[in-house]
């Protein structure tokens, strides 16, 4: 895997490397854009939903709070009539010789909108006195109702029931209320002597209702209402509670203290807020899920994912604009440079962009000029050094050629034998005209012909036409150039090393023609030959096979034409032992222009 890995990583970075410099800055900064923009986003996201948690918890601690200060205030009223009605009726009558009724009715009108109803009993469970109505139901025993049983247990304290329905007395209209019923013991007064008896003050159920589905209505999450015990007062599902479809945790919120908790139910995660209420015991539950969160996040997750996308998107844009005038004057700069792989010193360098830039620009061009100095230094050196060889080894042509043909012109002159010696003389002169060229070293195949011509005429009267010549040259390559004095030395050691060792009459051939786009010139004897390592040391410089002739030698030839045509172009020579030698000179097929 780790291989794998480093080779995807290896892949990468080359792939990488072959990318323009535009394309690298480009997808390296937008990397990195997109890199810091997720981290931003992830943060401020992060940051929002912390925020927001808290302050939902925060607004949710603010209702339980003002709940908890309503109920309070709802509880004292409730008190503050249970209280009116034993301190300042029960305690100050007695009821063998008056009522409660007219007192309690009194009461009741002057808080009928939060209570139901006002009853006494007596310890045996009579009724002492009941306003609005006062017809208790047949075979009721409120002796076995909770909230006497609590009241006659614990007598220093207010008791509060659980909702239930009030169901004490009959109801010509069938109207039963759901209640909460506040109890206390209390002592009555009956002919001066006293006796226990409890009172029962009815809260109105629905105003308890009324206040929880106010706060429900606002906020996050839901809030109901237990009892010390955990048993349910108001739960805005109460009725699929009591269908036992629909559970709550109310049993382990009664345990809770006041504060925030974190828990988990039917696999749910949940925010809870627990707040007790004072006098009762009463806790106040505001549940909030945590999926509740994430469905008010999901409207912010969408504004950031779509703030980083624009983001991103101006910041490819800006990225494209900042690596173009980074990469710019770079991709110029190289496509200025790139000409100097092909050898082209005469291309103008780009200088521009940034400082660094124009300064490269400005090294690289003056570096381009120096080479271009160097090279034109370097052409002009081998020019003079080629023209220096190519003098040097023109002036290896023996002068005895020339004593010889001199002393031969004397001796016909002195013989009387003037029309050769003039003929002999003009061939001579023809002879030095094209050696000397005006000091040109190219010459065209033409004129290098003519001269062949001309000493062959010299050596044919010299050596008294010992042998015969043999011109088979096209007139198609006469307009092809050369370098001068290539045939002449091979003629002359053809005659020296083939003709005069021979009996009978020697041949000597010169054939001239094209091949393909290149110019053969053959020079062919009959001569005795050469064996085949003698042919290999011909044009190397060992100077065994040359003991006689010009003192040019075919080396010479091989070299000059090298020299100034390339190594793909020189002599190449053919010979067998009493077969005679075939030397061929391959040329390049170049119009002459007159040695301009």
């Amino acid at each position: 895997m780790k291989q794998r890995i480093k080779n995807y990583l290896i892949h990468f970075i080359k792939s990488y490397q072959k990318k323009s410099i535009q394309f690298n800055i480009s997808i390296s900064f937008s990397i990195i854009a997109a890199i810091c923009m997720g981290f931003i986003s992830i943060a401020l996201y992060t940051r929002y939903v912390d925020s927001t948690e808290s302050i939902i918890i925060e607004d949710n601690k603010k209702l339980i709070n003002q709940a908890s200060m309503n109920m309070e205030t709802y509880i004292r009223s409730m008190m503050r009539i249970s209280d009116t009605m034993y301190y300042s009726v029960i305690k100050n009558a007695d009821l063998s010789q008056e009522n409660l009724n007219r007192d309690m009715n009194l009461i009741y009108e002057a808080n009928k909108d939060n209570v139901i109803s006002i009853v006494c009993f007596t310890e045996q469970g009579d009724l002492a006195g009941a306003t609005p109505v006062s017809t208790l139901k047949e075979d009721l025993n409120v002796k076995n109702q909770e909230w006497f049983v609590s009241a006659n247990t614990t007598i220093e304290n207010l008791h509060f029931s659980t909702p239930h329905v009030q169901n004490l007395f009959k109801d010509s209209n069938y109207r039963y209320y759901w209640v909460v019923s506040l109890s206390r013991a209390v002592e009555l007064t009956s002919a001066g002597k006293t006796s226990r008896g409890v009172l029962l003050v009815d809260m109105d159920y629905s105003s308890i209702q009324q206040l929880f589905e106010k706060i429900n209505s606002t906020g996050v999450g839901y809030t109901y209402l237990i009892n010390r015990n955990g048993e349910i007062i108001y739960h805005p599902r109460q009725e699929l509670i009591y269908s036992n479809l629909y559970q709550e945790n109310n049993l382990k919120a009664a345990k809770y203290e006041d504060g925030n908790y974190v828990e988990k139910f039917h696999n749910q995660d949940r925010e809870v807020i627990v707040k007790t209420v004072g006098y009762t015991g009463w806790k106040i539950v505001n549940v909030t899920l945590t999926s509740e969160f994430s469905m008010n996040y999901e409207q912010m997750r969408y504004f950031v994912i779509m703030i980083a996308a624009i983001s991103f998107l101006l910041l490819i844009c800006v990225n494209l604009v900042i690596s173009s005038i980074i990469a710019n004057p770079i991709m110029q700069l190289e496509r200025s440079v790139k000409g100097l792989e092909n050898g082209n010193l005469d291309l103008d360098i780009y200088i521009g962009g940034s400082y660094e830039i124009q300064h490269l620009g400005r090294t690289i061009s003056y570096a381009v000029a120096q080479m271009r100095k160097l090279m034109d230094d370097m052409v002009k050196e081998q020019e003079a050094k080629r023209k220096n060889e190519l003098d040097a080894l023109q002036s290896q042509i023996n002068p005895h050629f020339l004593y010889n043909t001199l002393d031969s012109i004397v001796w016909m002159v002195e013989s009387g034998r003037y029309e050769e010696a003039v003929s002999m003389v003009t061939s001579l002169a023809s002879l030095f005209r094209i050696s000397i060229s005006k000091g040109k070293n190219i010459i065209s195949i033409q004129d290098e012909v003519a001269h062949a011509k001309y000493y062959l005429d010299i050596q044919k009267v010299r050596y008294k036409n010992k042998f015969s010549v043999e011109f088979q040259i096209e007139e198609e390559i006469y307009q092809f150039s050369t370098i001068k004095l290539i045939i002449q030395p091979i003629l002359e050691n053809a005659i020296y090393y083939a003709m005069e060792s021979m009996d009978g009459e020697g041949e000597i051939c010169i054939k001239g023609y094209r091949m393909k786009d290149d110019i053969y010139i053959d020079i062919i004897d009959n001569g005795l030959g050469m064996s085949k390592e003698q042919v290999e040391l011909l044009l190397t410089n060992d100077r065994r096979v040359r003991k006689k002739g010009s003192g040019i030698g075919l080396i010479n030839v091989h070299q000059r034409i090298q020299l100034y045509f390339g190594k793909n172009y020189g002599l190449l020579i053919e010979s067998e032992p009493d077969e005679g030698t075939i030397v061929h000179i391959h040329l390049p097929q170049v119009c002459y222009d007159g040695g301009k």
